[in-house]
């Protein structure tokens, strides 16, 4: 009966206050419904509905985790291209610029690893006051 297209054609039309129809809508967008019809339909037939649970904290912590992927990713492009240019080199005068260029790139990622860190932490203790 899955493969078979079921044809709805009888209509029902409920008149809602709204506060009622804000409720029925809240739970709507936590549900894994597609549509606003076909949860309504559940809720009527008595079909289990399934409802999502949002961990806020894990959210956070995505888009935190996100910025400093890219930002380490950043760091990880700069520092290959400073090794290539080691690679390069072909006088010893040339290699103080290069020096300089590593010690640029070493502070930033040892930067970037100490705000991964206290971010870490910062979550960590949230957690556990949760």
């Amino acid at each position: 009966m899955k493969g078979q297209k079921i044809n709805r054609n009888k209509h029902l039309h409920v008149r809602l206050t709204p506060e009622e129809y804000q409720k029925l809508f809240n739970q709507f967008t936590i549900s894994s419904s597609q549509k606003f019809s076909e949860h309504i339909r559940k809720i009527l037939l008595d079909k289990p509905i399934k409802m999502y649970h949002r961990n806020r904290s894990l959210d956070d912590l995505m888009t935190v985790l996100i910025l400093l992927k890219d930002e380490l990713n950043a760091i990880a492009n700069n520092y290959n291209q400073v090794v290539k240019k080691l690679h390069m080199l072909n006088d010893k005068s040339d290699l103080s610029g290069w020096l300089s260029l590593n010690e640029i790139g070493r502070k930033a990622l040892h930067e970037k690893v100490t705000e991964i860190k206290d971010k870490i932490s910062q979550i960590s203790e949230k957690w556990l006051q949760e």
